[in-house]
């Protein structure tokens, strides 16, 4: 079942470890089939090196699993309700790289200090307020992706402009066309949390690049008119 996806889901997980991007097993990669109302993930806790695409988890979208050996990972249901909740997108990945989870475990936004953050993300990366006792004893990893989809909707946000959210005390979710986007996009994340706390350590009064310098960049790459690149 959806050996395609398993192959394309396993390889962007492959891909968590060969840019830093996860410690041990601190990460996992899904990539969804809209028609078929499926998606697949990481099993919980495999090293990577066990990892093939035949380890890999499908479950619905209720996050039920449907077919594999392992259980899947312990992030699912959050994975399923950004499936739920942002229909335009096509795979989810969650880490703890240490820059963006240094940003979360910080409660702070991720200001959109320069041309490298405005050509991948819109704006500031959001960072989420913390789930409550009651939220964390519920359902927790639903309650985050019910968290996370709020907080787009509360602050009138684009969820494919800025494809990418911090988790308070917690760590970094993002998403994108399909599995790969979805990794790159961490790759930027990360890249960009760097960028921007050693701009803030060497001039603290800082403050965010001009808006129409952010709308240059990310409009030349986003969007009808976007010339960035080459045409096929």
């Amino acid at each position: 079942m959806l050996e395609e996806l398993k192959k394309e889901v396993y390889e962007a997980n492959m891909l968590l470890p060969k840019y830093g991007l996860v410690t041990f097993t601190w990460g996992n990669v899904s990539g969804i089939d809209r028609e078929k109302g499926l998606f697949v993930i990481k099993p919980s806790g495999v090293d990577y090196n066990k990892l093939t695409p035949e380890t890999m988890v499908v479950v619905d979208l209720d996050g039920k699993k449907v077919e594999g050996e392992y259980n899947p990972s312990s992030d699912t249901d959050t994975h399923a309700v950004l499936y739920n909740r942002f229909p335009n997108i096509g795979g989810v990945v969650h880490t703890h790289s240490s820059w963006a989870t240094s940003w979360a475990q910080a409660g702070r936004d991720i200001p959109c200090y320069g041309t490298t953050h405005a050509d991948y993300l819109y704006g500031s990366v959001p960072c989420v307020r913390n789930l409550t006792k009651e939220e964390i004893d519920e359902v927790y990893e639903k309650n985050t992706g019910i968290l996370i989809a709020d907080e787009y909707e509360k602050r009138g946000m684009d969820y494919v402009a800025t494809p990418a959210v911090l988790c308070k005390n917690h760590g970094p979710f993002t998403w994108g066309k399909n599995a790969h986007e979805a990794v790159h996009n961490a790759v930027v994340l990360e890249e960009v949390a760097k960028m921007a706390a050693r701009c803030e350590m060497i001039n603290p009064q800082n403050k965010p690049a001009p808006q129409e310098l952010q709308d240059k960049h990310y409009y030349r790459k986003h969007g009808a008119n976007a010339y960035y690149g080459q045409n096929n």
